[in-house]
């Protein structure tokens, strides 16, 4: 399924009155004179209530990563000594100095 398509079906559900389940929506879009495509889509969607159009383009096609954890990972320390020492933080270093 294209971005595209479902892009598009999110401009032809934008009046629809929010939360909307299943049937609301196809009904809206059937009022809206979508296409069979987009009808087709719909039909795809659970039978649950959407709280947003973005939520319901998201259900049909995930843009978003899944999370692989709740609690992202921790940073880990730094590698080693930044390049050029402590010239790396000053406004205005040495210019061709040379770490030992």
């Amino acid at each position: 399924m294209e971005l595209a398509t479902v892009a598009e079906l999110q401009v032809l559900l934008e009046g629809v009155a929010l939360p909307a389940g299943r049937s609301e929506l196809l009904g809206y879009a059937a009022r809206e004179r979508a296409t069979p495509a987009q009808i087709g889509l719909l039909r795809r969607l659970p039978e649950r209530e959407f709280e947003t159009i973005d939520e319901v383009a998201e259900t049909l096609v995930r843009v978003q990563p899944l999370r692989e954890r709740e609690v992202p990972h921790r940073p880990r320390e730094e590698s080693g000594a930044p390049p050029g020492g402590d010239a790396y933080t000053q406004r205005q270093p040495e210019s061709g100095a040379v770490r030992d």
